[in-house]
């Protein structure tokens, strides 16, 4: 298979599975122990996310063994390179992750994914303030027609009434500020230094995962919760969930390194479209025409902010 073609391929399988763990993780979080208590309702998304990173991080660190980079990751951690990928992970995961998975608990994987996937867009935004990277005509009008269409799928005036609505409206785009800042701050911080994406990828796990287990968790009182869950059926579940999230992110990054980060991006964030699939697949939940016209415009906003 050629470069090219393992490249177009990477980034679609990407899309599709960041789908498939989207709709996944809305199953974990309507199952037992995360629903028996208003707390533990509450402190459900965010143990998730951390658990979720927890066996993302152990995944990582597998396959950094297999492919002998392990040792080179520890290199860049002293690198200003690493210090920027740390504070990058920062956002990602428990600000933008977190919130992804908040959004998912109030108003389904369905919205929450075609919300989300307006990140590249707002990232070329950040990257055109502070990179000083150019944006055209049509890269603004891609990052305005992304957003319109964002606040048209937000507003639902039957549901606007519901302050779980709104609330996992905000959260997700909280989830977009969090991801479009990741990639930026990454960018910034790997100029300087070559570092694989491969490694920045393990680095954001692992600090991401420290970051929830040292901080978050304890500061929300989700100890107990956590250990809970971790004596329980789902745990595993969770990491099998994760295998699925770790692999969308390695065949993001293949195909950054194939066939470069505009085609990789206008083929990962299709993963709004592939939830809303998975959504009807296996939970069974409606469609409407104004979920699929908005998630349609969203990714034509997305990609033309990003062929910019």
């Amino acid at each position: 298979m050629e470069i090219k073609n393992i490249g177009l391929f990477s980034g679609a399988m990407s899309g599709m599975l960041w789908g498939l763990d989207t709709v996944l993780t809305s199953i974990v979080l309507s199952l037992s122990p995360f629903i028996e208590t208003k707390e533990a309702i509450f402190l459900a998304p965010f143990v998730s996310a951390f658990l979720h990173d927890l066996f993302s991080s152990l995944w990582m660190i597998l396959y950094s063994l297999a492919t002998k980079q392990l040792s080179k990751v520890i290199e860049v951690l002293k690198t200003r390179s690493g210090k920027f990928i740390c504070i990058a992970a920062i956002f990602g995961g428990p600000i933008g992750m977190a919130s992804y998975l908040l959004a998912i608990k109030y108003i389904g994987p369905g919205y929450t994914a075609s919300i989300s996937s307006i990140y590249p867009a707002v990232g070329a935004f950040w990257a055109y303030i502070f990179l000083k990277e150019k944006l055209s005509k049509r890269g603004f009008l891609g990052l305005i027609l992304s957003i319109i269409s964002v606040i048209i799928l937000g507003y639902s005036p039957d549901k606007i009434i519901s302050s779980n609505y709104l609330l996992g409206f905000g959260l997700a785009l909280i989830c977009v500020m969090g991801w479009s800042l990741e990639s930026v701050i990454c960018a910034y911080g790997m100029r300087e230094d070559e570092v694989s994406p491969t490694q920045a990828l393990q680095i954001r796990q692992v600090v991401s995962t420290l970051f929830y287990g040292l901080i978050i968790i304890p500061l929300i009182n989700g100890l107990d919760l956590t250990e809970i869950v971790m004596k329980s059926d789902i745990f595993l579940f969770i990491g099998f969930i994760a295998l699925f999230g770790t692999a969308s992110y390695i065949f993001y990054y293949t195909a950054i390194d194939s066939i470069g980060p505009v085609k990789a991006t206008a083929l990962n964030i299709t993963y709004s479209i592939w939830a809303i699939v998975f959504d009807v697949i296996i939970l069974r939940n409606a469609i409407t025409i104004k979920l699929i016209i908005c998630s349609i415009f969203i990714i034509i906003g997305s990609i033309m902010v990003s062929k910019n």
